[in-house]
């Protein structure tokens, strides 16, 4: 896959300077922890004052989650990619998975899936998607590659976590998981799971109950929305849903793209993935921030930066996820980009999905945290509304699912959903070359969204 492109318009944040020599002092009572964060409208400072007893938790923790690796990269963004052995990864750590026998290959592709690619020197990570005189570039790759190193044959990568990402959480406990969407007293057993008082906010596609839903895939395109506040995060992403949604039982699996300072310390777009089994409250994190997802590709560092991004009236940049139960052993698989495997979670981590999935969702979600009695100023998608259109707002394109005999159909009839369309709205289409998709997004505060 080519990884050079047009360069990246950088909003990215500034690296974080001064801290490690804190980071040393691990029996000082008292240590000021700083973290800054920066993007063209973030400039958000935090002081903190951390004990060495939790210093000393928070390094007993990076020693469980971080395994000993085989070769370190070291990205051009800051990032450090652990290459650590398949059979050592976190995963296996899963008190459901100690017995787990690495699946290497699912049983079965979805039926329907394109052959990938021939490609050449000239155009191996473009496709032509005439919109206008715009074109799309179809991949977006991923920042550590510019590195040249790859990690080596038999080894996983895995973006490094560090004290300074674990001090960003508002807690240990909360490090790497999202906070419940399900608001158990308004919930609304007919509407997808976006209902919520906790400050969250989507624009969503969904299909769901009429039938038999065993995987899904779609295209997403990928931006750098800034965000306000380095609590708040702006994400595109697919959900697998199956459960209840007025319980504590609701199943979730799900990929896509995010801007979060909190999570990452920067404002960069990553891919990331993240699993719940109970409707987001003890079980399921971000990415590899917990056992659970089992990787097996060792080209794609799930929570590394995408690069490079769309641009207004500019090229275009996309990407490509498909996740599927395998018909014959039970594990969600999750492809990337053309068609390669990234990995799988285990069906022993699901109650409902170890059956099949009830409601899928595409869509973006931003959080709200109301700063001084305003709504946010973090952008969803390109930060433009769904009515500017291609190379303007943000799309998802080619929405499929996978049916009852794993195949991959065009899904025929979609609803969709937005909280406050004066903030965020999304708009449905149908052609011939983009099968269903929809524009979606917004800018958030504005004269009609105060």
């Amino acid at each position: 896959m080519g990884i050079i492109g047009r360069k990246r318009r950088c909003s990215c944040s500034a690296p974080l300077e001064g801290l490690h020599p804190l980071l040393l002092i691990f029996f000082v009572a008292i240590l000021l922890q700083r973290t800054v964060v920066q993007s063209s409208t973030l400039n958000y400072t935090r002081h903190r004052q951390t004990s060495s007893l939790r210093l000393e938790r928070i390094s007993r923790h990076l020693d469980k989650i971080n395994k000993p690796p085989v070769l370190t990269i070291e990205s051009p963004d800051g990032d450090l990619i652990d290459c650590v052995h398949k059979r050592k990864q976190l995963a296996l750590d899963h008190l459901l998975l100690k017995n787990h026998k690495i699946q290497k290959m699912p049983t079965e592709m979805p039926r329907g899936m394109k052959r990938k690619r021939e490609e050449n020197d000239n155009s191996s990570s473009e496709m032509e998607a005439e919109r206008g005189s715009e074109r799309v570039r179809e991949e977006a790759w991923q920042m550590w590659h510019l590195n040249g190193t790859r990690c080596p044959k038999g080894t996983v990568p895995i973006r490094r976590s560090t004290v300074h990402d674990v001090l960003r959480a508002k807690s240990l406990y909360n490090f790497g998981k999202k906070r419940s969407r399900v608001s158990l007293s308004r919930r609304n057993n007919d509407a997808p799971d976006i209902l919520s008082d906790n400050g969250h906010e989507h624009a969503i596609a969904y299909t769901g109950s009429s039938q038999e839903m065993y995987g899904a895939k779609a295209t997403i395109n990928v931006w750098d929305p800034s965000i306000q506040v380095i609590n708040e995060f702006s994400l595109s992403q697919l959900w697998i849903l199956s459960g209840s949604f007025d319980g504590t039982d609701l199943n979730s699996i799900e990929a896509g793209w995010q801007v979060s300072p909190e999570l990452y310390g920067d404002s960069r777009p990553r891919l990331f993935t993240y699993w719940t089994s109970d409707s987001y409250h003890a079980t399921g994190c971000y990415n590899l921030l917990c056992a659970g997802f089992i990787q097996t590709n060792s080209r794609i560092a799930i929570g590394a930066a995408i690069s490079p991004v769309s641009s207004y009236a500019g090229n275009q940049y996309d990407i490509t996820i498909l996740i599927w139960k395998d018909p014959k052993v039970g594990n969600w698989w999750m492809s990337f980009g053309d068609n390669t495997l990234v990995g799988y979670w285990p069906a022993e981590l699901f109650t409902h999905l170890a059956d099949r999935a009830t409601m899928v969702e595409w869509g973006g979600e931003v959080v709200n945290s109301r700063t001084n009695g305003e709504h946010t100023y973090t952008q969803m998608g390109s930060g433009h509304f769904a009515e500017d259109g291609f190379g303007k707002a943000s799309y998802f394109r080619n929405l499929q699912i996978v049916d009852m005999d794993n195949s991959l159909s065009s899904v025929q009839s979609i609803s969709t959903l937005a909280e406050n369309t004066n903030c965020y709205d999304i708009k449905n289409y149908y052609s011939n070359e983009w099968g269903t998709y929809f524009y979606y997004g917004g800018p958030g505060n504005n004269p009609r969204c105060p």
